[in-house]
């Protein structure tokens, strides 16, 4: 052996052969062991080197190699008897080839064997022990004396429990009872800190039993072997694997920032505190940051109870200056380590008390700053903290930190542009929704509306609209889908329904007409003209106070419900009626009466519909939550929605309207039949002055004289028989009405100068709050609207 290379070759026989089974290769071990020379044998054949070539090995055996007792001849003619080694090799576009070697005579060999065993079992990285079939400590190597921190002398003899080695793991000692009882090995997977060690490590403990030649049980062999960074490695990866489940399980900013802080505590951090940005106008944050910086706390968690070591709530705002963990990761737009043992934070905490006394409380001794970063765009930072655990951060924890912190990047932003849109949406849908329901003698109303908690706000809209005759007309639609564009088409068909229901359609036909809105909007919206590309259902319901009777249609709607005062809730039988925007497809009213002080409940899918029930359970639940009286409709609705609805919030948006009917009595309505002669119109006149009288209302007689008088005429030079006139009156308004049965309504017109006519309906449109003309089956009627209220 030179000194120079340190490998002896010439101890070790070697030769290669090539597939025709002559050799190609021969080394000087070779040499030494046979005598040939690379000239003797190269290019020969390999089984002229047998001693008897009857007994050679076989050329291609299936596992590629053999190995066995071999008789080879010695150039000077005698027989050497070796155990060779024949490995078969391939390597791509060459033959193969077969490498055979004899190992030298372990005599040769130096150090001696017993001297490189010593060694290596002495100093071998793992930590090893011996103790026999008493458990007394018989030998130990160097490394299990640096964990133990005790010198052989003071421990051999002795038992594990002793010498309280790994006191953590309690078992350790019955483990080791087992394998001398059973004989058989163990492995136990442990992670702790022993004695004398900065950090805990991972440990894999095998346990084998020494068996003698008479296979007896002698003792237990423990060999301690470190696998800490596979098993980081693979906590780490099953953090980031939590992490992708749990955080962002909302469209929550609060929530997904809240997830972000627990999924780090205990596993990475003591202390996580997540603080955000704000949103600048139009959700947008500064392009630029420069400190000192305004910071709003989304979220903290730590493994006490509570946060106590958190030194600002949730939702307050904190300016950061210079200096400050979060200021200069945000500002350097990486992740900044610090220690506070080694001072990095010193100026941070001398210029904040509270924190200072904070952490010098509870011994923080690490932080790391992460900012909080998505699609170019910095949101806000993440700061860990450490005190508990006693290792500082490393390269690995700020790559798993800021692993974790990108996922919840996303998340959180995902979460504000949905909250803006959301807020939008929702912004629209309250603006396009009634603010308060109006106050009529017909009825008395209350409603409720909650956006759906995924989806966001879609649709659902309700409305109480004042006719003539002191009817009210009620409705309830729901536009499929959510978002902008269901609440701006939502907007539309509510508009849509005032208009026609401003000119006294019948609920039928007023569905009519919005169906062939609903088709031509779903046009608009690129459906190429097919039907169903936009889709609505609505309910529209008229309640006249003076007959007590209400005339409904709905439009695939869920049916409405009515609660008869003392009496059992029912759900109202009323024909379905198509969806709007099929097109084409008629709708049915129907007519019921109701009682005075009776309840109308009307409501979208979104009450009763639910994953937990069916919809005939929920309109079991809405029929029991409608039965419970009260004075107030308001302790109703929040009644109705704290049974039907969970607590976490609605996946439908939700509309409810409550109306409790009114009636008029007999004494506040009078008719008279209008003979067809103009010479009676003043009898008529003086009646009506007279009724006047009797209910009180004589500041109004002029004005009503006048308005009958116009009215009357017009019936009877324009309409046709019979004619009938009615007034109504409640405490505020006094109704006029002239019906005919002539189905032509009449126009307001400029009269010219010296026109005899035309002047009439301007002189009602002047006088009254308003005027108008409804359809009936039998004709028309002319209406006119009399404010009794001083002008002030």
């Amino acid at each position: 052996m030179s000194p120079v290379d340190p490998f002896d070759d010439a101890s070790t026989a070697r030769a290669v052969i090539d597939d025709h089974g002559a050799v190609v290769r021969w080394s000087a071990g070779a040499r030494r062991l046979l005598g040939y020379t690379e000239t003797d044998v190269l290019g020969r054949p390999a089984a002229a080197l047998l001693a008897d070539p009857a007994k050679a090995p076989p050329g291609a055996p299936a596992d590629r190699r053999w190995n066995g007792p071999l008789a080879l001849r010695h150039r000077d003619g005698h027989t050497v008897s070796v155990r060779l080694l024949a490995l078969r090799a391939s390597a791509p576009g060459a033959p193969d080839t077969w490498h055979a070697v004899v190992p030298p005579d372990t005599a040769d060999l130096d150090p001696p064997h017993e001297t490189l065993t010593s060694a290596a079992l002495s100093q071998s990285p793992c930590p090893m022990l011996v103790c026999d079939r008493k458990l007394r400590l018989r030998w130990l190597n160097d490394r299990m004396m640096e964990i133990i921190d005790l010198p052989p002398g003071q421990v051999i003899g002795l038992r594990v429990s002793d010498i309280g080695f790994r006191s953590e793991n309690t078992e350790l000692e019955q483990y080791l009872t087992d394998v001398l009882t059973t004989g058989l090995p163990r492995d136990i997977p442990s992670y702790l800190r022993p004695s004398g060690f900065s950090k805990a490590t991972a440990q894999l403990t095998r346990l084998a039993p020494l068996i003698d030649a008479a296979g007896r049980v002698q003792g237990v062999c423990l060999t301690g072997h470190d696998f800490t960074e596979h098993y980081l490695a693979r906590e780490r990866l099953q953090l980031v694997n939590e992490a992708s489940v749990r955080i962002g399980s909302t469209l929550d900013v609060t929530r997904t920032a809240q997830e972000l802080a627990d999924v780090c505590v205990p596993a990475l951090a003591d202390f996580v505190s997540v603080d955000l940005l704000d949103p600048q106008e139009h959700g947008e944050p500064p392009l630029r940051l420069t400190a000192p910086i305004g910071l709003r706390r989304a979220a903290h968690g730590s493994v006490n109870p509570g946060s106590p070591e958190a030194v600002i709530k949730s939702g307050q705002l904190e300016i950061y200056p210079t200096g400050s963990p979060q200021a200069d990761s945000l500002i350097a737009g990486r992740s900044v380590v610090a220690s506070v043992t080694a001072g990095d934070l010193d100026e941070w905490l001398a210029h904040n008390e509270p924190r200072s006394d904070r952490a010098r409380e509870y011994g923080v001794h690490s932080s790391m700053s992460v900012p909080i970063q998505a699609r170019g765009t910095t949101l806000g930072v993440a700061v860990f903290r450490r005190y508990r655990r006693p290792d500082p951060f490393t390269a690995d924890d700020v790559l798993l930190a800021e692993e974790i912190t990108a996922r919840a990047g996303v998340c959180i932003d995902n979460a504000r542009r949905y909250s803006r849109e959301r807020d939008t949406a929702l912004a629209l849908q309250r603006s396009l929704l009634p603010r308060t329901l109006p106050r009529t003698a017909a009825v008395e109303a209350a409603s409720r509306y909650l956006p759906a908690a995924r989806a966001g706000v879609g649709g659902d809209w309700f409305d109480v609209i004042p006719l003539s005759g002191m009817r009210v007309a009620m409705v309830v639609g729901d536009v499929v889908g959510h978002g902008i564009q269901a609440s701006a088409t939502m907007g539309r068909l509510r508009t849509a329904v005032r208009t026609l229901a401003d000119i006294d359609l019948a609920p039928d036909e007023l569905l009519t007409h919005l169906d062939d809105l609903v088709v031509r909007l779903s046009a608009e919206a690129g459906g190429e003209g097919s039907p169903g590309e936009v889709g609505a259902t609505c309910l529209y319901a008229v309640y006249d106070p003076v007959s007590r009777r209400c005339t409904l249609a709905r439009a695939g709607h869920p049916p409405p419900v009515v609660v008869p005062p003392r009496g059992t809730a029912r759900q109202i039988d009323l024909p379905a009626g198509p969806p709007l925007g099929l097109g084409g497809l008629p709708f049915e009213s129907a007519e019921l009466d109701v009682r005075e002080g009776s309840v109308l409940a009307f409501y979208t899918d979104g009450l009763i519909a639910s994953r937990e029930r069916d919809v005939d359970a929920g309109h079991r639940l809405l029929r029991e939550a409608l039965a419970t009286y009260s004075d107030s409709l308001d302790e109703t609705c929040d009644r109705v929605l704290n049974t039907l609805l969970p607590a976490g919030g609605v996946a439908d948006d939700v509309a409810l309207l409550l109306a409790r009917t009114r009636g008029l009595p007999a004494s506040q309505v009078s008719t008279w039949d209008i003979p067809a002669d103009p010479s009676l119109v003043s009898p008529i006149r003086k009646q009506v002055v007279e009724q006047l009288d009797v209910w009180g209302l004589q500041e109004a007689a002029f004005t009503a004289e006048l308005v009958v008088s116009e009215l009357v005429t017009n019936a009877i030079r324009y309409g046709a028989h019979p004619i009938r006139l009615r007034l109504i009156h409640d405490a505020t308004t006094l109704i006029c009405e002239v019906s005919d049965t002539n189905h032509t309504a009449p126009h307001l017109r400029r009269a010219k100068t010296w026109d005899e006519g035309g002047r009439g309906l301007l002189l009602v449109a002047q006088l009254t709050e308003r005027w108008g003309s409804r359809h009936t089956a039998d004709g028309k009627t002319i209406w006119a609207e009399i404010t009794l209220l001083p002008e002030d």
